[in-house]
């Protein structure tokens, strides 16, 4: 706690403000995710295919002489059979369930499309600072221009941090520590005014009457630091601040960064109390003409387990970058320890003078983002999401949050400030990545999981629904009633709803999992065509080897449809053969259940609401085996297509 008077000059209230513009900012749209433009892509795609097969099935049935409503009626069915009506609720359940586990892992998922996303990712960008480092901060030294620990430059930092009274942060953290352990007094020491820290100048600046004078500290990032000195403490002397001074500071710095300790410089100013122009107020315009003073050296080191993390995090097919306003050198070392690309590293100064056309194609190598202020790490989102990437991103801080919003999933700790957690799609209880492993499973499972219902319903739907179309226009019936097409629908839906509890291949873990609507477009076109072939056959049959009437045809052709339908789903939900991969017990049970069902429903003496009629044995028999070749074909068809597709 901190108390005291101030006396302010109010330039900006509520929005015209700059937390007024961060929280406005919240108000606007977010951007769409690449989950929802995908989910879009493939609703428009669906709409453009019920829309033409409705208009081609009504005319063709108006053509042939049937009533206007029962062609409107048959055709709005085959509409309704062939849209996966349960997708909402799949992935509802799915994400729902996806959250629950989750929240036992240590992450509490506000947004739940965030759990697609996440399963779809492969950028994470994160901040170096307590995400792959240990966020415990300590002072090692406080040194002077040559690299001698000094008392001084200590007195210097623990002032600067004892007085400022912005947002608190490990730096100043870490000083006052060792003004405990230090016994440091300030009892003689009054503030007279401070210059508050923006990312802009990156420092922070106190004026001080220590009753011989006012002084100026100003401790900050080294290269801010360096530009507002003229002089420089030697240790010996105080002598010009020359171009070679420069060079050997630079040097310094250069080398501690190298061996991963965060460095930043401290100076000061100093106005005697006779002096004409010692102002009673300071701003930014009096940092001119100070004396470096020397150097803090700050550790953090990196998490015991991050390398083993990170590289869970590959075999995920995710890959890291770092964003942070720490110096280059630092995040080179840290970046060399993590085994990560640090020989081209992009800095903010660099990005600035960059057109975005330029950045699209440096992001897609570099893979080390330093010096980085919160819009140059928006546009570093940004270029990510226009090469096509899934993007995540990691903050804590309000200055995070335009770049949270910008990302496809934005990831938030439980110790953020208010703003960060409410941009927020999920929030880490705990500033560990390795939770994010799970994350990504329980992810990819529930992708996994969803798409297999739409490959199913897809498919299977196209299929049937086209090859009835096609037969419509020749019989002198319909194939199945509107209310049969309906009720098909409802019990071949019924296994699906188990399909959110489904196993997963092992391979599918192994890289994100995105919607390709073109892969869709085209798997159902190919599974649907050798679909809607076996429907063709299995009419043929009907009518010419067993001369059934319209109640046996539709009887016989609903029975084929629903267990092709239901045996599709084990074909389709993995990539191995139907009996290698493990479907989980409450899909075979609600199967099972269903099939048996159905096949009771037929015998049932219930004509006038089914419509249906009791088979033959035979007839019964042979509508089985055209199913079970039908399943065979399409697991041959299906290695052919992964195979083809996969090069």
């Amino acid at each position: 706690m901190r108390s005291g008077t101030a006396e302010i000059i109010i330039t900006a209230t509520g929005s015209n403000t700059r937390f007024g513009h961060i929280a406005h900012k919240l108000t606007f749209k977010r951007p769409e995710t690449t989950f929802e433009q995908d989910v879009k892509h493939f609703g428009f795609l669906l709409t453009r295919i019920t829309f033409v097969l409705v208009i081609l099935v009504f005319m063709i049935n108006v053509f042939v002489d049937r009533t206007t409503v029962e062609s409107l009626l048959f055709a709005v069915a085959l509409a309704v059979g062939i849209a996966p009506e349960l997708l909402p609720a799949i992935i509802a359940v799915t994400l729902s369930k996806g959250a629950r586990r989750m929240s036992d892992k240590g992450v509490i998922v506000r947004h739940l499309n965030a759990i697609e996303n996440l399963g779809a990712m492969d950028v994470l960008c994160a901040d170096k600072t307590g995400t792959l480092t240990e966020d415990k901060i300590r002072l090692e030294q406080a040194v002077n221009s040559n690299g001698k620990e000094h008392y001084g430059v200590l007195m210097m930092a623990c002032i600067n941090a004892r007085f400022e009274t912005g947002m608190e942060n490990p730096l100043d953290a870490a000083l006052m520590e060792r003004t405990e352990t230090a016994d440091l007094e300030f009892a003689n020491i009054q503030k007279v005014d401070e210059i508050p820290y923006d990312f802009i100048r990156k420092r922070l600046t106190i004026a001080i009457d220590d009753g011989t004078g006012i002084q100026l500290i100003s401790k900050g990032a080294f290269r801010q630091i360096l530009e507002i000195c003229t002089m420089v403490d030697t240790g010996e002397e105080i002598v010009d601040l020359t171009s070679m001074q420069k060079e050997h500071l630079r040097r310094k710095f250069k080398s501690w960064g190298n061996k991963g300790y965060r460095v930043l410089g401290v100076a000061d100013r100093n106005f005697s109390r006779d002096q004409e122009d010692c102002p009673t107020q300071f701003t930014k315009d009096d940092e001119h003409s100070f004396t470096f003073r020397g150097f803090l050296l700050f550790s953090d080191a990196p998490k015991n387990d991050i390398q083993l993390t990170l590289q869970n995090l590959r075999l995920l097919g995710s890959e890291i970058k770092i964003l942070t306003g720490d110096n280059r050198y630092v995040t080179r070392h840290l970046a060399a320890y993590l085994g990560l690309d640090h020989k081209t590293i992009l800095t903010g100064e660099e990005l600035s003078k960059m057109r975005d056309e330029a950045l699209f194609q440096r992001v897609k190598e570099t893979v080390v983002f330093a010096e980085m202020d919160p819009n140059q790490k928006e546009r570093v989102i940004r270029a990510l999401r226009r090469n096509d990437k899934v993007v995540g991103y990691l903050g804590d801080g309000i200055n995070d949050v335009n770049a949270m919003r910008e990302a496809d999933i934005s990831l938030s700790v439980n110790s953020a400030v208010d703003v960060a957690k409410a941009a927020a799609d999920m929030v880490l209880l705990e500033k560990d990545l390795s939770v994010l492993n799970k994350g990504i499973e329980e992810g990819r499972k529930t992708f996994s999981n969803t798409m297999k219902y739409i490959l199913t319903t897809s498919s299977a739907n196209f299929g049937n629904m086209t090859s009835m179309a096609m037969a419509s226009a020749f019989l002198g019936f319909l194939p199945l009633l509107p209310k049969q097409i309906l009720f098909n629908n409802f019990l071949s839906d019924l296994p699906l709803l188990a399909i959110t509890t489904d196993h997963m291949d092992e391979e599918t873990m192994q890289r994100p999992q995105k919607w390709d609507v073109r892969f869709i477009r085209n798997f159902m076109i190919v599974f649907g065509l050798i679909s809607t072939l076996f429907d063709l056959l299995t009419f043929a049959i009907l009518l010419f080897i067993f001369e059934a009437d319209p109640h046996q045809f539709r009887t016989g052709w609903f029975l084929v449809s629903l267990l092709t339908e239901i045996g599709i789903i084990f074909v389709i939900r993995t990539r191995k053969t139907v009996f290698a991969g493990r479907p989980s017990r409450w899909l075979v049970y609600t199967s099972v259940a269903t099939i048996t069902a159905t096949v009771i429903l037929i015998y049932l003496p219930i004509y006038d609401i089914t419509g249906f009629v009791p088979l033959g044995g035979i007839l019964f028999f042979s509508m089985v085996l055209i199913s079970l070749v039908y399943l065979w074909v399409m697991e041959w068809f299906k290695k052919r297509f992964y195979r083809v597709l996969d090069g």
